[in-house]
């Protein structure tokens, strides 16, 4: 007997102990519940914080007016990083990499006893002499403007940069004339003249209501 009731009270211990944790197991559940979000976080769009507009394209400027402004000796002392590959004397005196007197205006990969490579022979072939924007674009990235080509410089990023080479190049012995200044825009002048157009409407349209005021 003393044996049955001490079984029945382990029993009923065991089991109280089990709906507690169970019990427990469901209140944790249901406090910390987890509700997914609405939207995946990889799918969330981050706002701009910043507020900074987009950096404006890297596209030639205008040459009849940058390059009377540019700076010819700041030019010249970039070129310093290409000395170890050509030269920039009157005689064309070939190196690594062909002469670059007179380069300005000059067939592609015509530079009398300079052995170019395939590449620049094919560009050569589509483009009939080294205009300002071609430079301008070359010299940003040589083997990302030509693919292939064997000149390994890593290019000049900054656009004035470029500019300031372009002009100094120019004075070495350039035929390429420094074109005119672009003209203004056509939509900036017809936006002139449609504030003009409207300010004289509203002035005209002022002027009877004046008139009629008077005694």
């Amino acid at each position: 007997m003393a044996d049955s009731l001490s079984f029945n009270k382990i029993a009923g211990a065991v089991l109280a102990t089990g709906l507690v944790i169970f019990g427990l197991q469901n209140l944790t559940s249901i406090v910390f519940e987890k509700t997914p979000p609405a939207t995946p976080g990889d799918k969330i769009t981050i706002a701009d914080t910043e507020g900074g507009a987009a950096a404006p394209a890297d596209v030639p400027p205008d040459w009849g007016t940058v390059l009377p402004k540019a700076d010819v000796a700041a030019g010249q002392a970039i070129t310093a990083k290409c000395a170890s590959c050509h030269q920039f004397d009157p005689a064309g005196t070939n190196g690594t990499g062909p002469g670059l007197f007179g380069v300005v205006g000059r067939k592609p990969a015509s530079h009398p006893g300079y052995s170019y490579d395939q590449a620049m022979t094919d560009f050569s072939a589509k483009n009939p002499v080294w205009t300002y924007d071609l430079l301008y674009n070359f010299l940003k990235s040589p083997q990302g403007f030509i693919p292939g080509v064997k000149m390994t410089f890593v290019g000049l990023p900054q656009p004035q940069d470029r500019i300031n080479v372009i002009a100094y190049l120019h004075t070495l012995g350039s035929t390429l004339p420094i074109p005119a200044p672009a003209p203004a825009k056509p939509a900036a002048a017809a936006a002139t003249n449609a504030a003009g157009a409207s300010n004289a409407a509203a002035s005209n349209a002022a002027a009877p209501a004046a008139n009629s005021a008077k005694p």
